[in-house]
Formats: structure tokens, sequence, C-alpha cells
């Protein structure tokens, strides 16, 4: 277990691949969960299988096609080991802090975000891809290929397929065949996806909050499952969160075991376990009612939420503590476990939010007991493709809290209106 400093990201990076085999070892998480429109299992209704190779087992998802049933199966005895993250980042070549050029600095944190978001994922896609081999593929994904089958990227695009092939490889389960930079490509481009409200849709981020990321902070990887335009499942993996509370503080060098996971199915409710353990527990949003006990989170860079609205909210609310300001969907994550009682989002006109950016943290504060609406009180619709129109912004609190706080978001954005 990783304790006292966070870990720097671009240090050690763990990808996407990684998460999942710890996710798919630990059974414990959930032994079974009913994710249905429909009363019972119809008959006939085709099975599919993923079997992702853990570090110590084979756990196996067994879904059915409509009324589905997610489940975990593992025969194994042997107890887990420490985790090594096989898959990660060591920027030796990254000495930025000999770069007296700025602008050096910014293009090689671009060109890290890049790297490491094409290989999480084309690997989540090959995977996903080739235990599905019955079911129409179909991902909606931040990352397409365009930058990267330009000439100039040419060596990158070796280096990235490298890198999946070497991961692949040292699994075992994948190294019956080796992945081309054309097929590299094609993964990666799986994800250009248009969602909508037919059929089911993987939705990933691979890394969301990438400033959170360059800085060592904050940072999520997210995974949903949309069916027939509805959130199914979802997996949030937070590698710098801690495993306490973080109310109060910050995100900037917490003290204490830190690496945490969370994970959601419709009607089963949310567990959280630590990225170096199989134990899980299930958490719930907090019931405090009084606006003058909660605390609330908002975006940590300004430029992704208007700090002001936010800031004339909480007094109208009577909120007195001040925000805890944070990257990425580990928002999300915090709020599912309590840490907090409200999440503030204005984003900044002109902005359109995207699904893979809510997605799997929507599905873990539901299934928590959490709310999450538009600022005019409306459940987000992942139905309508990439990007969820909606008003204005994003609330989330507890059911006890809601009719308050939309109360005071309301008249606060009328506030703003009129000032204008």
């Amino acid at each position: 277990m990783r304790k006292g400093k966070i870990m720097p990201a671009m240090a050690v990076a763990m990808d996407f691949f990684t998460v999942l085999l710890i996710l798919l070892k630990c059974p414990s998480l959930l032994q079974s969960g009913r994710l249905n429109k429909e009363n019972g299992e119809s008959r006939g209704s085709a099975r599919m299988s993923i079997n992702f190779v853990g570090f110590i087992a084979k756990p196996k998802i067994t879904i059915t096609k409509k009324a589905f049933l997610l489940s975990f199966s593992n025969n194994t005895k042997t107890k887990p080991s420490t985790l090594t993250t096989f898959c990660s980042i060591r920027c030796k070549e990254l000495s930025c802090n000999r770069m007296s050029n700025q602008n050096q600095i910014k293009v090689l944190s671009q060109l890290l975000i890049m790297n490491k978001a094409f290989r999480s994922q084309a690997l989540v896609s090959y995977v996903l891809q080739r235990e599905l081999p019955s079911e129409l593929f179909s991902m909606v994904a931040e990352e397409d290929s365009e930058d990267l089958c330009k000439d100039s990227a040419q060596e990158t695009l070796e280096r990235i397929t490298k890198l999946v092939n070497d991961i692949l490889a040292s699994d075992g389960s994948y190294s019956d065949s080796t992945l081309s930079t054309d097929d590299v490509v094609k993964a990666i481009d799986c994800g250009k996806s248009e969602g909508g409200s037919q059929g089911r849709h993987w939705v990933l981020d691979p890394i969301d909050g990438t400033k959170g990321f360059l800085r060592g902070d904050q940072y999520a990887i997210a995974l949903a499952l949309l069916d027939e335009g509805t959130v199914v499942l979802g997996v949030l993996a937070c590698p710098n969160l801690p495993l306490t509370c973080i109310a109060g503080g910050s995100q900037h060098s917490l003290p204490g075991e830190v690496g945490c996971l969370f994970f959601s199915v419709v009607g089963g409710g949310t567990y959280m376990h630590s990225l170096d353990s199989s134990s899980a527990v299930k958490v719930q949003v907090s019931s405090i009612d009084n606006p003058e006990e909660a605390s609330f989170f908002e975006s940590y860079e300004a430029a992704h939420s208007m700090h002001d609205l936010s800031s004339s909210i909480a007094r109208k609310l009577g909120v007195k503590a001040p925000p805890v300001r944070i990257d990425s969907q580990a928002k999300y994550g915090a709020l599912s476990r309590g840490d907090g009682v409200i999440y503030l989002r204005f984003p900044h006109k002109g902005y359109r939010e995207k699904i893979w950016d809510h997605a799997a943290g929507y599905i873990v504060v539901a299934e928590a007991g959490g709310v999450v609406t538009d600022a005019a009180g409306n459940p987000l619709d992942f139905s309508k493709g990439r990007y969820l129109d909606l008003d204005t912004g994003i609330i989330v609190t507890n059911p006890k809290l809601m009719p308050s706080l939309l109360q005071a978001v309301r008249e606060s954005m009328e506030e703003k209106v009129s000032s204008l």
C-alpha cells in the first residue's frame, strides 16, 4: 500500500488496463447485481462472457442480453499479492526541471498526456472487443487518432504500439497476436461512436483531469456502460485519492494511503476499495440536511467552472465551509462516500459537457443515494450522443438538500443575469 506523499503522476501512472485487472480480481465487489428494465430474464437471451486475466485469478463477468445479470466468480484460493503496476510512464527524457523554456514544458506535457491517453484507450478497446466477439461493439471515448496519424507522429505511434504489445504479452492471455500500428489506430478509433438511445455503448475517459494528472494531484480513469441511453454500470479509478475523508482539506500532498476504485451497477449500490486490496465496502452519500454543516466540491481550475457563482450559491444556502477544489471525476467518488455534501459545476458560456466526463461519476453517486441533475433540476440525459445538452450546469447532493440547493441556484443565477 502506498503511504505518505502522493506519487507524482509524471513518474508513475496507472493505466486503465491495470485498473480493470484490479477490479476483476475482486469478486467481493458485487456478488451479483440485477441490471434490468424488465422483470426476470427473457428466454433465449444470448449470453456474453468477459474474461480478463487478473494478477491472481480469472474472474468472470456474465451478462445476459436484455434483463442482464452481472456476476463475479473466482475459484482461486491464492491470496492477492501486492499489486505491481506493469504499465507505467517513466519520463526519463522529460527533465522538466532543467528546462527554462515554458513552451517546451507545455509541449512535452501535452505529449505525455497524449501518449498515456492513446495507450489506455487502445488497451481498453482491444480487450473489450476480444472478450465480446459476438457483441456489436460501440465505444464513446475522448480520443481519436487524427494527431497520431500525422507523419510527424509516427515515432510516437510506434512507441505506443510497442508499449501496448508489451503490456498484452506480459499478461499472457493476449500473447497470441501482436498488434500493428494500424491495429492500434483502429482500436483507438473505435471510440468514435456517437452513442445514443439505441443499443449498448461503452463510455471511456482514459485520463479525466489532465492538469491534475500533470501536477501529481487528482485525476480519474472512468469507464461506464450505456444501455438504451441509460447508464447501467460505472467504474471510477482515482489513483491519487486518499482512502480517508478529504472534507475540509485539499488535493495536495494528502497524508495516508491513496488509491481508490469505485464500482457501481444499477440497482446494486456503489462499492469502494483500495487499488491495492480486494476487500470492498459499500458507500453512501452524506445524510447531512443542515446546509451550515455541509461542505461542497468544485473544479480546481477556474476555467472549468464559475467559482463566483458557486460562492454565491453557497452563501445563499448557508454553507460556511470553504470549497474543496479538486480535479476530475474524483469529486464524484469522494461525494459518493460522504466526504462532502454538494458538488457544483457551472462551465463558462459556450462549453458543452461531454458524456465521458460524467457517466461513470453519475452512476457512482446515484447508486450511493445521491441526486445528480442540471441547474434546473432535470435528470442528466446520456441518450443524446456524445454531449449532454443541459441547463447551464450540474449540481449534485443528497435528496434532503436538493430542494433548497435548487432554490439557491435559481436565485443566484437570476442575480447574475440581472447584474449583466
